[in-house]
């Protein structure tokens, strides 16, 4: 189901490097939605149904070198078939408003640009696991690699797998990310995440206002 042929739900994702505070942001938007009383569901890639979040302890956990690149990118779209049929198409369906944590925008960027995987194999892969499915909105969140990977190295928790590749890695990934922003302008908008959190929320809200022609309460 493309976006044009959905019902009255929404789906807007979250997109960013290490360290992004998309998480946060992707809380605080589902927030500011529902205070505009829209049925909102909150979800996150890879993960978001239990077959999905089983593969996702596969990949953010152990050894960066763990898998061969093509492998990845098929884990995440194994994960990612997963979370569509079960939660995004019936959450949409039923009218509610979806805000994911990451989406296929972070296969392109990290296992696309970041390891090389050549984008005719993650197409073809995606069109076999999803179709056409798109978010109606991609805000990526935007900032220094060594100001985001500080900001990851803060955290606590084992889901580190990526943040331990190298720095020329994701420099890759937030070239890519740019690079996918420059490449769908009329799906995506770029959001400096470098500032304080509210501030951040503040530019956030104001893009999917803008974007999506609707008022947030804050």
């Amino acid at each position: 189901m493309s976006a044009a042929a959905r019902p009255a739900g929404r789906f807007v994702t979250l997109e960013g490097g290490e360290g992004s505070g998309k998480t946060t942001q992707a809380t605080r938007l589902a927030e500011a939605l529902r205070r505009c009383g829209t049925n909102v569901h909150i979800t996150r890639e890879p993960g978001g149904w239990p077959t999905a979040e089983l593969i996702r302890k596969l990949l953010v956990e152990g050894e960066p070198g763990r898998w061969q690149p093509v492998t990845e990118t098929l884990l995440h779209f194994a994960a990612r078939a997963e979370h569509v049929h079960h939660v995004i198409r019936p959450a949409l369906a039923g009218g509610a408003w979806v805000v994911s944590d990451r989406f296929f925008d972070s296969t392109r960027a990290y296992q696309g640009y970041g390891l090389g995987v050549p984008h005719a194999a993650i197409d073809a892969i995606q069109h076999a696991a999803i179709g056409g499915f798109a978010p109606d909105l991609t805000v990526i969140l935007d900032c220094d690699v060594g100001l985001g990977l500080a900001r990851a190295a803060a955290r606590a928790g084992g889901e580190d797998r990526y943040e331990r590749m190298d720095r020329a890695f994701h420099e890759r990934l937030r070239q890519g990310y740019l690079d996918i922003a420059r490449k769908h302008p009329e799906r995506c908008v770029v959001v400096d995440c470098a500032a304080d959190v509210d501030t951040v929320t503040a530019r956030l809200l104001a893009a999917v206002e803008t974007r999506l022609d609707l008022k947030l309460r804050t």
